[in-house]
């Protein structure tokens, strides 16, 4: 139902009656007449009022008329604005009441925002289920998780690599003193086995620069030294040579067979044979004896098959 407003809570709302129509009366046809069939504002009786021509009501009728219709249309007003107010009494109530409300869902919001602050802050004990987190933050933590783990194991592989070093160090045979004192000695032997050695070779060399220096005096010691060089070293083997060439020149480097020519210890034929090993093959035994030893290898061997040969011929000869 549409509502005026009006611009004071005690003023007039129009009136919603239909206008009268032009030239019927307003006043009410039921109120009982004068005696002089009119009737005043007021209800009581008093002088009649000459009808105007024209059908018209005089002007007191008139003004009567509309004092009426002001009073009914006040009466009108009056129950209206009695109406709106009823209507109106039960939004005012509800906003009333509604204060209380929004005050206390305000308070509950601030204790609920100051319990989830208290228990993100380890205050009271909280519910994991109760908060969400978010995947950036899961991902974070894992990573940080996943480097500290990375970071332990590393640092527990070097400590076993540093202890499996330190073990394979004690493993290394040193474990004891005496192990190396074992070791020090077996050392000390293999570096005096060497000295020896080299010694004995020195020795050796000089002797045979000494055999060598010596031929002409002493053939025999410098074809024992000049031996070894084609692998003969046996005692057999130079009992062999020197019957061999006992028989041929008696060892001596200017001998020479006056019917065939040959010459020298190994008596060579013809001499000139002897040149590849040195152009002093006349006068040098050294010269001799290496083409000697070289000529015994290439045709028999050794010393010993040389002598058999010797032997089996005759007149002797190899």
């Amino acid at each position: 139902m549409a509502r005026y407003e009006g611009r004071h809570r005690n003023a007039q709302a129009p009136s919603t009656a239909p206008s009268p129509k032009h030239g019927a009366s307003t006043a009410p046809s039921s109120r009982p007449s004068s005696p002089s069939g009119r009737t005043g504002s007021s209800g009581t009786s008093g002088p009649a009022i000459p009808r105007p021509p024209h059908g018209r009501a005089p002007l007191a009728a008139n003004k009567a008329g509309a004092t009426h219709r002001a009073s009914t249309h006040s009466a009108s007003a009056d129950g209206a604005s009695t109406r709106r107010s009823r209507h109106e009494a039960t939004p005012r109530r509800k906003k009333h009441v509604g204060r209380p409300i929004l005050a206390g869902a305000l308070a509950l919001g601030l204790g609920a925002s100051g319990f989830a602050y208290a228990k993100a802050t380890n205050l009271i004990g909280t519910d994991a289920a109760a908060f969400v987190v978010g995947s950036g933050v899961v991902a974070q933590t894992d990573e940080l998780a996943r480097a500290k783990t990375v970071d332990t194991t590393y640092r527990a592989a070097a400590s076993v690599s540093r202890n499996e070093r330190r073990t394979a160090i004690a493993a290394t045979g040193l474990r004891t003193a005496k192990e190396l004192e074992a070791k020090k000695k077996k050392e000390a032997a293999k570096q005096a086995e060497k000295a020896r050695e080299a010694a004995e070779e020195a020795e050796r060399e000089r002797e045979r620069q000494n055999a060598i220096d010596n031929a002409k005096n002493d053939p025999k010691a410098a074809a024992r030294v000049l031996m070894v060089d084609q692998g003969w070293v046996s005692d057999s083997q130079y009992n062999c040579l020197v019957n061999l060439w006992t028989g041929e020149s008696d060892w001596r480097w200017s001998a020479e067979n006056p019917s065939s020519g040959a010459y020298g210890i190994p008596q060579s034929l013809p001499a000139r044979k002897m040149s590849q090993f040195g152009s002093d093959y006349r006068t040098n035994p050294i010269t001799q004896i290496k083409w000697g030893l070289w000529y015994i290898k290439m045709s028999y061997g050794n010393p010993c098959n040389a002598w058999s040969t010797w032997q089996a011929r005759s007149p002797h000869w190899y």
